[in-house]
């Protein structure tokens, strides 16, 4: 089974992402393709990112970070649930990003996005869009809008979903399983992947491992200078 973690991104302490996520866990968990972790980034109580080494290096100091580390590495795959704050998303959310990088990497994520007018928060979508590539996660074209939240879509705690909602996380869950199944050899150990790395002969090592083959052309390339460039060089 995918190993499915959704979180709600939401901060404020009415927040009507609750409903949201509800509904949409609710509709993940009738999938049999998932089990899942329910993260209110809220309530995992990160501080602002105090780690002194970058997170690339995963030399973690503090108790919170490891902590986060495990969680979001036992994870397969993200649904995100997301308000746009100011044409954003919150910092909270950022935060929870910015702490960790390999323990995201190669694992395809879904958004849910609301909004109190029309577009439904999707501006927010498509500025963690980007953030998400930097992480080498695959954002999944296939999402969930749910516009004018705080008027008509949420009622007494609960979501109306209209049919486009349905059928958006409908959509959402058949492009994660594909992706995770896509993406699973890209999160694999080194030693799993053998020649599909592009092994050369000699040492097992990234040096070796990486190493340009040799060609025809590799004396020409070694003369050139920048006054003397081969033809259509630009």
């Amino acid at each position: 089974m995918i190993r499915l973690a959704v979180l709600n991104a939401a901060t404020s302490p009415n927040r009507l992402g609750n409903a949201i996520t509800d509904w949409a866990i609710a509709c993940l968990g009738a999938n049999r393709a998932f089990v899942i972790d329910r993260i209110d980034l809220r309530d995992v109580g990160l501080p602002l990112f105090d780690e002194p080494d970058l997170p690339r290096y995963g030399r973690y100091q503090h108790e919170h970070t490891q902590r986060w580390s495990e969680r979001i590495a036992a994870a397969d795959a993200f649904v995100i649930v997301s308000p746009e704050y100011n044409r954003g998303y919150s910092a909270l959310l950022k935060n929870a990003l910015d702490y960790l990088v390999h323990e995201w990497a190669f694992k395809p994520v879904g958004i849910v996005s609301y909004g109190s007018g029309m577009s439904g928060g999707l501006r927010g979508a498509e500025a963690l869009r980007t953030v998400l590539g930097a992480l080498q996660m695959y954002a999944v074209r296939e999402m969930v809008v749910v516009p004018y939240v705080t008027e008509s879509s949420v009622r007494d705690g609960s979501l109306r979903a209209s049919e486009g909602m349905v059928e958006g996380i409908e959509l959402m869950m058949d492009a994660l399983v594909r992706m995770d199944a896509a993406m699973h050899l890209l999160r694999a150990p080194d030693e799993e992947l053998g020649d599909q790395q592009g092994r050369q002969d000699g040492p097992d090592d990234a040096a070796s491992r990486w190493r340009p083959r040799e060609s025809d052309t590799e004396d020409q390339w070694a003369a050139t200078t920048d006054l003397q460039r081969p033809p259509g060089f630009v």
